[in-house]
């Protein structure tokens, strides 16, 4: 790069701009763990293709960022390093997967971060650490080597759903490193061509104006029908949908009840179907001491093939629901998760508005984009009364990537988020970036 602004010559759209890593996307010669004991010394021999092209772009690696093991639950907890805080306060967990990823960029640390989200992990932890999270469409940013690597169990998953995306401040920072981050390689299977989007000009001045999003037509849900959401969450996003959606911006909003059943089970069993259950569990016989014990049950439980091709079929009878439902609707809103930030050390709430729930309820609204491909993107809707964000997901129809960013463009643009800074307590964070 100095040598390009030495001679002229353009230095890339990223010049110079630091990047957290997060430490499932593997990086040529330096260490990426996995957030696993097993991986504490691999060292990659290719770059993940979005690593490749964020360097070539002028990017300067600022580091690995914290993950859970393999990505397997949504915060950053893992058998490796120290637990992961979120900067808005330092007793409550970032979220995850993508953990010190969003930490880093809230903390400001640096302007963005890579994250990948397989069923919430962009999304998530940007609506927890109040940030910027995109989750493209499924092909727009090509997945390599991670999820394809034969090589390697428990990286190795996850193919059908997982998605890589940035965390950022802005949506038109979002923007920018979608552009650099998009397109089509032979490596994926999976990925498309991108001239369709303009990801610059959906985030820009024409995208943002407040009027482009008049009469959007605009479905709602607060829960899909079926899961239990804090009240403080829902009435934080009810009020941007009724005050900036369609009170500013113009939108048409009408509530809708999605006609798809809760598909977290089904979600469990196809990632058990795509990962290589035979190398991880070796692992766990040998290792079971040493790793995450949701993730060592997890692959032991009884996985039959009825499993899994039940799973199919629910995941096919959800794909059809959603086409049916964004029939008449250019995109869905919903909250990005179920409850604001909780403790620190935790993998969820235990509770949701006083209902005992699983470890995964609390991200229930985000399974379907990944089930379907859709893209969805977080934004900050709100600060709940003690200070911590609240996200407000816009999930857009089967490709429609430039809508959803335009969308979260012009609600920035009339209520934006950028300048509220969390109140972080450096002596009492982790570092949210690992060199």
């Amino acid at each position: 790069m100095a040598d390009d602004l030495v001679r002229g010559r353009d230095p890339g759209p990223l010049a110079g701009v630091p990047v957290g890593i997060k430490d499932l996307l593997s990086t040529k010669g330096i260490r990426t763990t996995s957030g696993s004991w097993v991986y504490r010394d691999h060292i990659p021999d290719e770059d993940n293709i979005v690593v490749e092209r964020v360097l070539v772009a002028g990017a300067i690696c600022l580091g690995k960022t914290n993950t859970s093991e393999f990505g397997y639950s949504a915060t950053g907890l893992n058998p490796l390093f120290p637990a992961t805080r979120n900067p808005w306060d330092t007793a409550s967990s970032p979220g995850g997967s993508s953990a010190e990823s969003a930490a880093a960029v809230a903390a400001g640390l640096g302007p963005a971060a890579l994250g990948s989200d397989g069923r919430c992990s962009v999304r998530a932890p940007a609506a927890l650490c109040g940030l910027v999270g995109v989750k493209p469409s499924m092909g727009r940013v090509p997945v390599y080597p991670g999820c394809r690597d034969e090589r390697l169990p428990g990286v190795s998953g996850w193919e059908s759903v997982e998605h890589i995306g940035p965390l950022t401040r802005t949506v038109a920072d979002a923007a920018l490193l979608l552009s650099v981050l998009a397109g089509p390689d032979p490596r994926d299977r999976h990925s498309i061509p991108c001239g369709d989007v303009d990801w610059i000009a959906a985030a820009g001045d024409g995208g943002a104006r407040p009027d482009s999003m008049a009469g959007l037509r605009v479905g709602f849900s607060a829960d899909f029908g079926y899961l239990p959401v804090d009240p403080v969450v829902r009435a934080v996003v009810e009020r941007t949908v009724r005050e900036v959606v369609a009170g500013q911006l113009g939108c048409r909003v009408e509530p809708v009840r999605p006609g798809w059943s809760d598909p977290a089970a089904a979600f469990y069993a196809l990632v058990m179907a795509e990962s290589d259950l035979s190398g991880m569990r070796a692992m766990a016989d040998t290792h079971a001491d040493r790793m995450s014990p949701h993730l060592v049950t997890w692959l032991r439980g009884p996985w039959t093939a009825q499993d899994l091709t039940d799973a199919n079929i629910a995941r096919k009878a959800l794909v059809n629901a959603m086409a049916r439902l964004m029939r008449d609707h250019d995109v869905l809103i919903t909250p990005t998760t179920a409850v604001p930030a909780f403790p620190v050390g935790l993998h969820g709430p235990g509770t949701i508005d006083g209902t005992p729930v699983s470890d995964s309820t609390w991200i229930g609204l985000n399974y379907p984009a990944n089930l379907t491909g859709q893209p969805a993107v977080s934004i900050p809707a709100g600060w709940t009364g003690t200070g911590l964000p609240v996200g407000l997901q816009i999930i857009g129809r089967h490709l429609a990537d430039e809508t959803v960013l335009r969308l979260a463009a012009a609600i920035e643009a009339v209520a934006p988020w950028a300048h509220r800074r969390p109140p972080i307590s450096t002596a009492a964070a982790e570092p949210a970036i690992r060199g």
